[in-house]
């Protein structure tokens, strides 16, 4: 960033740490289930942001802005270079259930500092009965 190396947050505490999440467009067809997700993350974190762009969340990931990211029904080109971004720069990229992530359609990502990976599997799980 600007001639230095990136890396990612090194906050330890979920209850200090920010979530980024977005939505899928078809999210009328989602919009319960997706708010039920967002319940344990609007408890447990300090806050939650929606920006818009997949590619741009896992950058904040990447550049130690958020701690957090997660979103659901993805395509390959909206992760691929951020999931880069943040493997690069010492984050964890998995899908929900933890596993490593497949760069295939339809893709569920979570990222993170690594640091705060396992926890925030753990809240999807909940949510996703993994």
């Amino acid at each position: 960033l600007n001639g230095r190396r990136i890396r990612v947050s090194k906050e330890k505490q979920i209850s200090r740490s920010l979530f980024i999440t977005g939505f899928p467009y078809d999210h009328n067809k989602f919009a319960k289930k997706y708010a039920e997700i967002l319940i344990p993350f609007l408890k447990k974190t300090a806050d939650i942001r929606r920006f818009g762009a997949a590619a741009i969340d896992l950058a904040w990931i990447a550049s130690g802005r958020s701690e957090g990211y997660f979103e659901y029904h993805l395509n390959p080109w909206d992760v691929a270079a951020g999931y880069l971004l943040v493997k690069e720069a010492g984050g964890e990229v998995t899908d929900f259930s933890g596993k490593p992530l497949e760069i295939r359609s339809p893709i569920e990502t979570l990222a993170s500092n690594g640091v705060l990976h396992s926890q925030a599997v753990r809240m999807l799980q909940a949510r996703f009965g993994f």
